[in-house]
């Protein structure tokens, strides 16, 4: 067998005999061995010279394998110097029996390779005092880090704040200590989730990011399940492939399904995946021309949500805050109480029988200001499953269902006016467009998660209180069907913006 056939069935052996929970505890999931090909076929490699190279969570060693047959088949000349850091001894055995495997392999085809386990936190490694005696700066850092959320006082987060980086998630906080631990100009190739792409929890780091990463190719994954389909990862995956302060002048992106799959490749300039001036400093990774020609659309809209006098939150009832409060039925003393649940073909249905209070009840002068006075308001659902057939799924509140205050719940973003209700054409003219494939499209495209919060409907850019009141003119309440929305919001957005300017 090859050195990689041996690496994945040790991999295998060693999945099949860890304890679920433990696994959880740690985020492990060990990379396949397709996928390590993948990735470890993305840093640029020199053809002679001495390669300092740190895989951080190695897990059973699949990508320092992968890394090491492509330097025996592609630049033997090449001398390895790797360094292994994994937290789990049981796992560490693995990881020492493929590191001797790769030496022995790389000896046998005449490639210098030396390696290092360390059993240890790489955090805990990173961020210590002696850190540079212990791990020094390398030219390659790969890995697949773990993933699991860290609060706000846990360990991990505390410790890479000491550093810059504000990491909600574990992944995150191995790519900060990842970024430190290398030389200028030195490389890092990771898979994560997509989340840090966009959305507020990541923007301080991806300021840390990509104020000292140069980004040189992102390749995502289709389908979210076929990359670690043996260890019940179900998330959306990138691997991002950067030089330490480099030029920033294009960027390959590509796609496949999964890790198997031929890749489709394009080049795009740099300001087109990091856009200048943007305060969030997302990462866009339009993956085909078509995605080009959506986010082109988008960009080409006169407005930001300031510019048409309006305003976004999330609703203001957190249900388990106001148990008290909560009604199943209305009554002659309480309000509206809406759910995403509430939320059907583009309007809000009010009462419904969905398993959820349907009626909130002032209680204490404090509970009014829980409540939005009466008016026509547009509400988005906050979060929907990546299967299902739309993203963004935006609906009217009408005040002449109930001409009275309404309370939102949480779960819900809601457009308003300063506190107030939207002018109704206005309404519906929003509602339409949120609910057009083009803004469903952009999402999908750029957002790599499957919430659809505030910040990411507030940078999005919009049609003008013209067009949006032409769009919502002459409609029905109810949405038409969907090559009606489309084809309403491209006559009365993008063929009547010339009019509007």
């Amino acid at each position: 067998m090859s050195l990689d056939q041996r690496c994945e069935e040790r991999r295998l052996s060693v999945l099949a005999s860890l304890d679920p929970a433990e696994r959880t505890r740690l985020g492990q999931h060990f990379t396949p061995g397709p996928a390590a090909s993948l990735i470890a076929g993305l840093p640029r490699l020199p053809q002679s010279g001495r390669l300092r190279i740190l895989d951080p969570g190695a897990g059973s060693g699949s990508l320092t394998a992968a890394i090491v047959s492509r330097v025996i088949s592609e630049c033997p000349e090449l001398e390895l110097d790797i360094i292994g850091v994994e937290i789990d001894p049981a796992v560490a055995t693995s990881l020492n029996e493929t590191f001797a495997d790769c030496e022995v392999a790389a000896r046998s085809a005449g490639v210098k390779v030396s390696t290092q386990v360390i059993i240890d936190d790489i955090i805990d490694l990173a961020t210590s005092i002696d850190r540079h005696v212990t791990l020094g700066e390398f030219d390659l850092v790969i890995m697949n880090p773990p993933y699991r959320k860290l609060g706000r006082s846990s360990r991990e987060r505390y410790a890479v704040s000491l550093l810059g980086a504000e990491c909600p998630n574990l992944y995150a906080a191995f790519l900060a200590v990842a970024l430190e631990a290398l030389r200028p100009y030195g490389q890092l190739v990771a898979i994560t989730p997509r989340s840090f792409a966009n959305g507020t929890y990541f923007d301080q780091f991806r300021r840390f990011l990509l104020d000292r990463l140069t980004l040189d190719r992102i390749h995502i994954f289709e389908s979210r399940s076929k990359v670690f389909a043996d260890t019940d990862v179900l998330q959306e995956n990138v691997i991002v492939s950067g030089t330490r302060d480099g030029q920033q002048e294009k960027v390959i992106i590509s796609v496949s399904d999964g890790h198997a799959d031929q890749p489709i490749e394009r080049v795009v300039e740099y300001d087109g995946v990091v856009q200048p001036g943007d305060r969030h400093r997302f990462i866009r990774i339009a993956a085909q021309d078509t995605d080009s020609l959506v986010s082109d659309a988008i960009h080409s809209l006169p407005c930001i949500l300031a510019d048409l006098g309006l305003k976004l939150s999330t609703g203001r009832v957190v249900d388990f805050r106001s148990k008290p409060n909560l009604r199943d039925n209305p009554a002659a003393t309480s309000v509206p109480l809406i759910y995403p649940g509430n939320v059907r073909a583009g309007r809000v249905e009010w009462p419904r029988p969905i398993c959820k209070p349907q009626a909130f009840e002032v209680l204490a002068d404090r509970d009014n200001k829980l409540l939005l006075p009466p008016g026509e308001y547009v509400v988005v659902k906050r979060f929907s499953a990546k299967e299902e057939r739309r993203r963004v799924v935006a609906a009217v509140w009408e005040e002449t269902t109930f001409p009275g205050p309404v309370a939102f719940e949480n779960h819900l973003n809601v457009y308003h006016a300063a506190g107030r209700g939207l002018d109704p054409f206005i309404a519906r003219g929003m509602s339409m467009w949120l609910n057009s494939s083009l803004v469903d499209q952009y999402f999908r495209i750029f957002s790599g998660h499957t919430q659809v919060n505030a910040t990411d409907l507030r940078s999005l850019r919009y049609p003008s209180l013209a067009a949006l009141r032409r769009l919502g003119t002459g409609t029905s309440q109810a949405l038409p069907p969907q090559a009606e929305i489309d084809s309403l919001v491209t006559e009365a957005v993008f063929s009547g913006q010339a009019d509007d300017d």
